[in-house]
């Protein structure tokens, strides 16, 4: 089936070369007038939404999502990747936050730098985060211009088959796969899809117990449910926070469910460096997590220190964190893809 062929074939679809004008549509402009451009492919009767870039320091989601782009828009009208969807992807949501981050990564399938991403990294805060920043209902004016631009266009769809916002974390173990909580009886395949990728590839799942905090509901060792705007406020309003509380709005996993149906939302976390050790003692605290945090605070102070320390580079190149490589990143979140559409197809 047409899915298979994202298994199969993932490395060989990376080697498509964004960028790419297929299908495209500009959606509107970020607040510092940054166009935000969209891909509309395929005239199949399943429609896939699919996002990269929320967060600004996660760059390998738009990264993969611009070489899917160039793939689709390369293949003929009766090809089943064509002929069975509705593709609607935005590789870049946030184009001002990733000017931002350009300092520590350029496009590349090899690594990044660890000092580099240290010293220069640049993360939204909640109030900013697009990601939780999707307008409550059509007459919502408060949202940011981007979160705004790309519910306008979703709208069009109706109602989405699967949707998927790739994301990433600067540290863990290893890949991390959050799934809808609404799907959870449903997903043993997707499961055992991802987990033998991740295997065959001789990395480790991530791995923790946060007991429901923000919506993480661990179901198996590497997938936990995804987080959700509700249990993010009652997060802090629990921590003595309602300001922060206050600031998070709809995710765009839970504006996709708003427009009806029972689409499939996942999220893919990949990990820019690999902590080892870490989910060998779920915790919580994990003790090797602890360690590693403070660890990689330390090192990011110094990093950031006006005068640099110059045993810094050779301390982090001694330590046993190592970057995970761009292109496997993609290869996982391909069958992360993949899976889904398995998902929703069976």
């Amino acid at each position: 089936m047409d899915f298979e062929r994202l298994f199969s074939q993932a490395a060989d679809i990376l080697q498509s070369h964004p960028p790419s004008v297929a299908g495209k549509i500009h959606l509107g402009t970020s607040r510092e007038n940054r166009p935000i451009i969209g891909h509309r492919l395929g005239n199949g009767p399943a429609a896939i939404s699919l996002i990269g870039g929320c967060h600004a320091d996660e760059p390998v989601g738009p990264r993969m999502l611009n070489h899917l782009v160039s793939y689709l828009g390369a293949l003929p009208s009766y090809d089943p990747l064509i002929s069975d969807f509705d593709w609607w992807i935005v590789p870049h949501i946030n184009p001002d936050g990733e000017a931002r981050n350009r300092k520590w990564y350029r496009d590349t399938d090899r690594r990044y730098e660890l000092l580099g991403y240290l010293e220069h990294v640049v993360r939204e805060l909640p109030g900013d985060d697009i990601e939780f920043g999707f307008p409550e209902k059509n007459d919502d004016e408060s949202s940011r211009s981007e979160n705004r631009a790309i519910y306008d266009w979703w709208k069009e769809a109706g109602e989405f088959a699967l949707h998927i916002s790739f994301h990433g974390m600067g540290f863990a173990a290893g890949p991390w796969f959050l799934v809808e909580e609404a799907w959870r009886g449903k997903i043993d395949q997707l499961k055992l899809r991802c987990t033998d990728t991740v295997d065959t590839m001789n990395y480790q799942l991530h791995d923790v117990q946060r007991h429901g905090e923000k919506g993480f509901v661990r179901l198996d060792r590497g997938f936990c449910t995804r987080p959700d705007s509700k249990n993010m406020k009652k997060h802090f309003l629990e921590r003595g926070d309602p300001e922060t509380a206050a600031k998070f709005k709809p995710s765009s996993m839970e504006t996709i469910r708003s427009f009806g149906g029972d689409p499939l939302t996942l999220v893919s976390e990949m990990p820019l460096f690999i902590t080892p050790g870490v989910g060998v003692d779920l915790g919580p605290p994990d003790p090797m997590a602890e360690q590693w945090k403070s660890k990689i605070a330390n090192w990011s102070v110094r990093a950031r220190a006006e005068n640099h320390d110059p045993d810094l580079a050779d301390e982090i190149d001694q330590s046993d964190i190592r970057p995970m490589p761009v292109k496997d990143q993609m290869i996982l979140q391909m069958a992360f893809l993949a899976a889904g559409i398995e998902a929703i197809s069976r």
